[in-house]
């Protein structure tokens, strides 16, 4: 479908109270719980989608839409997500369900050679709940900063018609830790898109704002001329999104052996003193010292950012730069080499920024709308701690407009293909990529020279997810009626 005219796009707004609220803004809440349930009576599970919008809180708890909440925010923000298979067990008609793209009516696990997920990261891995290519109908998504929150509000949902319409066959949960740190140590809810006609004023960063049509449907694209198609009713489409929900289980013990590897052999190497922080490299302190500092050097380089969130094309050099800097108003433009930030660093290969790639046309439109919260307990404090063999890592959701176009391009193009550069192509990301040790390479790269990093191990497996779509509240309120259809 064709944009429409510039005046007429840049004059693009949404009715907040339309859109599910996970989409356009993140909740802040302390925990997630992700509930993954199959419908077992089409009639009662209808009723029950159409009441979560409608006004009658004893039969379903309310979506939380977008629109502004006053001074307090929900107590428990809900959300719900309906996979392809889904969408067919509530009875939503084929000339409807047809109508959606190739990638959500297959679904994760058929496509999971597009985003990496092989190997011990393959469907037959993943948790039992997600294994069968029918098991997910819905994943209901409750936000809450206390688990006697999140227990109250699961029971009054699944008390009365909600009990009768579906089962609950299994839970994914998170609890954010202190600085919005994830297990690997880094920062992370930095830096996401910005809707020029969502988003508050003010500058935030220096990527242009995103379309509308970047997460929803409906709306135009940063593609010129090109709007995806809505679903057939037009109303089950507009105003939704898609969502990628994964189960990414990270590997903190092989993490933290690799950055002793790698920065031994940086140490080792004659780019040792222009790598580490200003005043480290002239020899102060111990050389136990020096490896700590050379240990974040690395574990910088990787993802492109200090540990802190300092960002590397801004302070190269130094995690704690004075004055300070910004964490989101950087691009790569002026260092084409990488010696600042590494051309392969995962948030460059991601979020190329204005970077020239091959792919000129990509660099801004393949941008996602990241919601996470770690899982599983802290690792421990100190580097050389024992693997404890527990796992933990991150629920992610990775929402976009088009899943082919933009979550699984970036998963098969720029993560484990690198072909957003020549000088990648052949490499996987370091931290996201389905890495091997006998192929794996990372380059370190400065004014004088470069090192070759190998043997980087697969330090993220997914242990499950699903393709689902976020409907709008009409959407929903459409599903529920109950028309004969």
């Amino acid at each position: 479908m064709a944009a429409p005219t510039s005046s007429a796009a840049d004059s693009e707004s949404v009715e907040l109270a339309d859109v599910q609220g996970n989409i356009l803004r993140g909740y802040r809440k302390s925990m997630v719980r992700h509930l993954i349930a199959q419908v077992i009576d089409t009639r009662q599970a209808r009723a029950w989608v159409g009441a979560t919008v409608g006004p009658d809180r004893s039969i379903a708890p309310s979506i939380t839409n977008a629109a502004h909440w006053g001074e307090r925010p929900p107590d428990v923000c809900f959300n719900l997500g309906i996979t392809f298979t889904g969408m067919q067990a509530l009875g939503v008609p084929d000339s409807a369900t047809i109508s959606f793209p190739e990638a959500y009516r297959e679904g994760m696990a058929a496509r999971a050679s597009k985003i990496g997920d092989w190997s011990d990261s393959a469907p037959e891995h993943w948790k039992p709940w997600f294994q069968a290519s029918d098991a997910v109908h819905l994943i209901l998504t409750l936000h809450a900063d206390s688990a006697a929150l999140l227990d109250q509000f699961e029971r009054v949902m699944m008390s009365g018609l909600g009990g009768q319409a579906f089962r609950i066959t299994g839970r994914n949960e998170g609890a954010a830790f202190d600085g919005d740190e994830v297990h690997f140590g880094y920062r992370d809810n930095i830096s996401q898109p910005r809707f020029a006609q969502v988003s508050p004023p003010g500058k935030f960063d220096g990527q242009p704002s995103a379309p509308l049509g970047t997460v929803l449907l409906g709306y135009r694209t940063a593609l010129e001329q090109l709007k995806w198609n809505l679903p057939d009713p037009p109303v089950l489409g507009f105003n939704g999104a898609f969502n990628a929900f994964r189960v990414l289980e990270q590997d903190v013990f092989a993490f933290e052996r690799f950055l002793d590897r790698a920065a031994e052999q940086l140490l080792d190497s004659p780019l040792a003193d222009s790598l580490l922080a200003i005043g480290v490299e002239q020899g102060v302190g111990s050389p136990s010292k020096r490896l700590a500092a050379m240990r974040e050097v690395v574990a910088a380089k990787l993802l492109g950012r200090w540990r802190n969130g300092t960002p590397l094309a801004l302070s190269p050099r130094d995690p704690f730069p004075d004055p300070r800097v910004s964490d989101t108003d950087f691009d790569y433009v002026d260092d084409n080499a990488g010696s600042n930030c590494p051309l392969g660093a995962h948030i460059r290969r991601t979020n190329p920024r204005g970077a020239k790639i091959v792919q000129r046309v990509a660099n801004h439109t393949r941008r996602l709308v990241r919601r996470g919260m770690p899982y599983g307990p802290r690792w421990g404090t100190t580097p050389h701690d024992a693997d404890d063999g527990v796992e933990r890592g991150l629920l992610g959701n990775f929402i976009c407009a088009d899943l082919s176009a933009q979550f699984e391009a970036i998963y098969y193009d720029w993560i484990n293909l690198g072909l957003q550069d020549p000088r990648i192509t052949g490499s996987n990301d370091p931290l996201l990529g389905a890495n091997q040790e006998d192929a794996s390479w990372f380059d370190v790269v400065t004014s004088q020279g470069s090192v070759r990093l190998r043997g980087l191990p697969r330090f993220v497996r997914t242990r499950g997810g699903a393709y689902t779509f976020l409907p709008s509240i009409s959407a929903l309120r459409w599903i529920g009626s109950n028309e004969k259809r």
